[in-house]
């Protein structure tokens, strides 16, 4: 099993190619990241080739954070904000040769015309970025944690896809924000969206802590997603519960030991928190 380390939430008291080299020491087999930009994109590049790691994907800005914005693409008269945004992402990628970027909505009122926005700027994201063999990410966010994410169920999601139909447009399939969402068995809904899932990600459930307990039995997802054709590095975007990433990496041997369970049985090292499921 592969995993790729967020380095939005993990080892965020290093400096970006520091925390590139951390992960690799840690054990991760690729690392992807929020928002790199602050950051010179050469240093990112040598830290990649140094540890061999893969960049699996980077965000496009999200505007003014202080001021409220999650994202810029379906906000509706910031088309300008939202492509240069765009433009800067794909640049970014190329230049440490990422293999997606994931353009992020924004908060909405989730009428039509920010669904409007939305769509054109994903448009132009995907044909931009295809000249350069870059993938386009959407993610569905959960509304507890943004309330009002234009973008935030799994279906909604599948249906700009399709009536897009660009190739490189892909589902960022987070467990976490499924599971908040109440969108049923999350092994389900993997299975039933699998042609249009270009990336997965978890975390534990409720806290988004790392995934050694919780409601979701996390080792046993991931080994059935395996077993169903998933073949790239899970994505670890969870935020760490002690003071450095480090203290909490144990669960990586865990789930690269893939116990044989029983049907509904929990690993032996998953740790209570609540009454743990697949979903």
């Amino acid at each position: 099993m592969k995993f790729s380390a967020n380095l939005g939430f993990l080892f965020t008291e290093l400096p970006l190619p520091e925390a590139i080299r951390a992960a690799h020491k840690a054990g991760f087999d690729a690392v992807e990241c929020h928002f790199p930009y602050d950051t010179p994109a050469r240093d990112v590049a040598r830290a990649l080739h140094e540890t061999g790691m893969a960049m699996v994907s980077l965000n496009t800005l999200p505007g003014d954070l202080m001021a409220g914005d999650f994202g810029l693409a379906a906000l509706t008269g910031r088309e300008d904000e939202a492509r240069a945004a765009i433009d800067q992402a794909i640049d970014y990628a190329v230049q440490i040769n990422a293999g997606a970027v994931h353009v992020m909505a924004g908060i909405t009122d989730g009428g039509a015309a920010g669904e409007a926005s939305f769509r054109a700027n994903l448009a132009y994201a995907c044909d931009l970025s295809a000249t350069h063999g870059i993938g386009i990410l959407i993610e569905p966010i959960n509304t507890r944690d943004v309330p009002g994410y234009h973008l935030s169920s799994s279906d909604h999601a599948a249906r700009i896809i399709h009536d897009l139909k660009r190739k490189n447009l892909r589902l960022m399939f987070d467990c976490y924000h499924i599971a908040i969402m109440d969108e049923g068995d999350v092994f389900t809904r993997f299975q039933a969206l699998r042609p249009l899932i270009g990336h997965v990600q978890f975390a534990a459930l409720p806290d988004r802590s790392e995934p050694d307990r919780g409601e979701i039995n996390s080792p046993r997802l991931l080994r059935q997603m395996e077993k169903a054709g998933y073949n790239a590095p899970f994505g670890a975007e969870y935020r760490p519960r002690g003071e450095t990433t480090a203290e909490g990496l144990g669960w990586m041997d865990m789930y690269r030991a893939s116990p044989q369970d029983k049907p509904g049985q929990r690993p032996a090292a998953f740790k209570e928190g609540k009454p743990d499921a697949d979903s």
